[in-house]
């Protein structure tokens, strides 16, 4: 196997402005000066990691920007993951995506993983002329529904009444606040797919017992968009590690496809 050159093009550290502190961010510059691809990452994660260093890679060989961002609660940004929001995470996005632009990038490929994937999608869906496409690794697009129905109705009114769920898995354990129910009516899975016209690749691993395949294979199905492709992996875990370079691989030809046409 080829490895990789040592890179020669600056990774910095950056920061976006907050009302309270500022998102933490890695910013490489590219060749191509409207063009950045900006990583999504996803709950509990941070913006690092070796998808992303595998995607930061690929962006480096064909001379484009990239960029990832720490949500708020997570990684080196402030806050909580308590207080996780769906329209905090678009609020962020919308962020990085005016920090960019202020850089001369006007055009976005999104690449979204897990949570990253549905904060990806919705901000895609709201910003058609910002964003040229998607990349979703294991997107979790019913996740509120999921998170919800799993629960006893006494748990429901349990979570409803203190505010707070405990959550707990191989990476972490932490709390969840009853926010990201409160706006499960804004963020229907039938929306996301009404009207969707972003050109989308999306990798799930049919081995993946965090989200299921079936969350790809809704969007998949109900899109009416043709330009929306779903790659299933045999052996694939939700992280996807083990197939990132050929995910960077393969998401650097779809997006130089978009951006040659």
């Amino acid at each position: 196997m080829r490895q990789r050159e040592r890179s020669i093009v600056p990774t910095s550290i950056v920061s976006v402005p907050l009302p309270a502190g500022a998102l933490a961010g890695s910013y490489q510059p590219g060749a191509r000066a409207d063009f950045a691809v900006l990583w999504v990452h996803g709950f509990g994660s941070h913006r690092g990691g070796e998808k992303a260093e595998a995607v930061r890679a690929e962006c480096e060989r064909r001379g484009w920007a990239f960029a990832a961002f720490d949500f708020r609660g997570h990684g080196a940004s402030p806050g909580r993951i308590v207080d996780l929001t769906c329209s905090g995470l678009l609020d962020d996005l919308a962020l990085v995506r005016e920090w960019l632009a202020g850089r001369g990038h006007t055009k976005l490929g999104l690449i979204g993983s897990s949570m990253g994937g549905f904060a990806a999608a919705w901000f895609a869906k709201q910003n058609p002329v910002s964003v040229v496409g998607c990349v979703f690794l294991a997107p979790a697009f019913l996740f509120l529904e999921r998170r919800w129905s799993r629960l006893t109705p006494e748990e429901q009114i349990a979570w409803a009444r203190t505010g707070r769920l405990a959550v707990k898995n191989q990476w972490l354990e932490t709390e969840i606040g009853i926010g990201l129910m409160d706006e499960r009516a804004r963020f229907r899975p039938e929306d996301l797919v009404k009207d969707w016209a972003t050109p989308a690749l999306l990798f799930h691993g049919m081995a993946d017992d965090v989200v299921p395949d079936s969350d790809s294979l809704f969007f998949a199905r109900n899109v009416g968009y043709p330009r929306v492709e779903l790659r299933l992996i045999k052996d694939g875990d939700h992280r996807l590690t083990a197939h990132k370079d050929d995910i960077a691989g393969a998401a650097g030809a779809f997006f130089a496809r978009l951006l040659s046409g």
